[in-house]
């Protein structure tokens, strides 16, 4: 089994990007489920978790800053 890639790793740029793809994707799967049965049910808590993961490492590295 792989390592698996966690958000401490990427740069900030890489959050950044990760953070609004994320939201894109969240955004297209609030509207396709309006129109039918969604594929994969828990996709939407997937992408808000991975969004909370994004922000809860973008907020510790600010405070890690400002303490700087």
């Amino acid at each position: 089994m792989t390592k698996k890639e966690t958000m401490t790793t990427k740069t900030d740029q890489e959050l950044l990007k990760l953070l609004a793809d994320t939201r894109t994707a969240l955004h297209a799967e609030r509207f396709a489920a309006a129109g039918a049965r969604a594929k994969d049910s828990s996709a939407k808590g997937k992408l808000r978790a991975t969004i909370a993961r994004v922000l809860t490492e973008q907020h510790a590295r600010s405070r890690t800053a400002a303490a700087a």
